[in-house]
This record gives structure tokens, sequence and C-alpha cells, in this order.
């Protein structure tokens, strides 16, 4: 009989765990926090990239901010304003789109290299050595910085250079923070017409670092018939309130720094 004792040992502990188990479920069903619904609707109208952006940890943490009235919808980029409204029963309107674009178009064979660089593949650490690779202290480096923390996948790097997909960009921001030249801007997207330059030294020293280097010739300005154009700092900038997109200043611009997206079309462009 000396199994006996084990038996009544395995018995008791089922007894135990019977209880323990209807005690859990007990509590479990008493101490459950109830979750709204409309957050888990909001989180599925978000980009779903965790990017950080909109200034909460991730899409689960703003979805429940904004159901809660503590953060926008608009804030997140990449947002369905339109499912968000439809989740939370108020009508949204949506801002205008915004998409990224780098203002340069230093591509290797273009922009003037300084030296050869053969460091860690960041641009933040190349710019830290003697100002970068490039001889235009305005230009973009192009080792991919911005490219690793799009977590939507709109940035590639192509010929020494970054290459934004307007398609892809959400406009989140993250590249023009990470950038440490700053040649990345966010633009409305409906902006066709852009100078692609802002080498600020004089016409002969930007051209000696950049073929594509605005020289603030003033060709554009006397082309212009809309006065959307002035040179300030060195080179052109289009005011995009008066600006018609004819594009008849990048016609004129004899260092092609001017870039009409409508002609030339997006990748062409960058």
């Amino acid at each position: 009989m000396e199994w006996i004792p084990v038996l009544l040992a395995l018995g008791v502990l089922g007894v135990i765990g019977l209880i323990f188990g209807i005690l859990l479920e007990v509590a479990d069903k008493k101490l459950a926090v109830e979750v709204d619904p409309r957050i888990a609707k909001v989180s599925e109208a978000l980009g779903g990239a965790n990017c950080g952006a909109c200034g909460y940890a991730g899409c689960a943490a703003f979805a429940e901010a904004v159901v809660n009235g503590e953060a926008k919808p608009n804030a997140c980029a990449a947002a369905d304003l339109a499912a968000i409204s439809e989740a939370l029963g108020i009508e949204l309107e949506a801002g205008e789109k915004m998409v990224a674009r780098v203002i340069c178009q230093g591509h290797n064979g273009i922009a003037k290299e300084r030296y050869k660089y053969d460091g860690y593949r960041s641009c933040a650490a190349a710019a830290s050595m003697a100002g970068g690779p490039k001889e235009c202290p305005y230009s973009c480096i192009g080792l991919g910085d911005c490219m690793k923390v799009c977590a939507f996948g709109a940035i590639s790097i192509n010929n020494g250079i970054a290459l934004i997909d307007s398609n892809k960009c959400v406009a989140c921001g993250n590249c023009v923070n990470t950038c440490p030249r700053s040649a990345i801007r966010l633009i409305p997207a409906e902006t066709k017409v852009l100078v692609l330059c802002r080498n600020k030294d004089t016409g002969r020293v930007a051209r000696a670092a950049c073929m594509k280097a605005c020289i603030a010739c003033g060709r554009c300005v006397k082309e212009c018939k809309y006065g959307a154009i002035a040179v300030e700092d060195g080179y052109a900038r289009i005011d995009s309130d008066k600006c018609t997109r004819c594009g008849a200043c990048a016609k004129v611009c004899p260092c092609g720094c001017i870039i009409d997206y409508s002609v030339t079309g997006e990748e062409a462009a960058e």
C-alpha cells in the first residue's frame, strides 16, 4: 500500500490547483480593466510602424491618447483620418499633404569630394570628420542615416544621395530630424517646382563644389513673370504662394538646380 500516500498527495495537489484556478478566474473577471473598443479601431487606422514621430511610445499608446482626447489624430502622418472619424463618431478634416524632399542633387560625379570616406557607414560620423567627404557643406552625405530611421521604407540611397519615394513617404519627419546636414525638408506635396540647392557660398565657390549648385545668377528671377523668385543668402528661393508651377524658371536655370517635378517625374528629379 505504499502508493496510497502518493495518491493522497496528488489528490490534495489537484484540489488545491482547482481551487486556485477558480479563484484566478473569478479575480480575472472581477479585476479586469475594461478597454475602450475604439482604441483598437483607431490603432488599426494608424501607420502601424511604431515610428514614434507622434511623440508617443508606439501606435497603441497613441491610439489610447487619441480616444482619451489627449492627442490629435492628425499627429500621426500615416493615419487614415476617415477611419478614425468613423471610429470616434466625429468629423476630422485632413490637413495639407506633406512629403519629404532632399534639397540636394550632389550625386557621385556631380558633387566634388575632398576625400574618400572609408569609415563607419553613418552620415553623422562622416560629418564629424573634417566636415564630411563632399566639398559642399550643405550636401546630402548619402550614407543612409535617414534610410535607417524611415519606418515606411520610403528612402533608399542612389548614386551617393538619398532618394525619397513620395508614394511611400508619410511625412513623419524622422528623416528630417536625423539628417546632420538638414538636407531634407517637409514640403507640401503640391509644390512641384523646387530649388534643390542651399549653398550660400559665392557662385564660383558653389560651382566648384557641385556642378548643380545654384550660382545666384538671377536668370530665374528675370524669367518669372509672377515675382515668385528671389535670390537671398546666395541661392534662389521660390515663394510657393506666388508660384504658378509654370516651370519657366527650371528651363532657364544654367546649372539645373531648379527642378519641375511635374515634368521630370519624382524619381528622375531626385
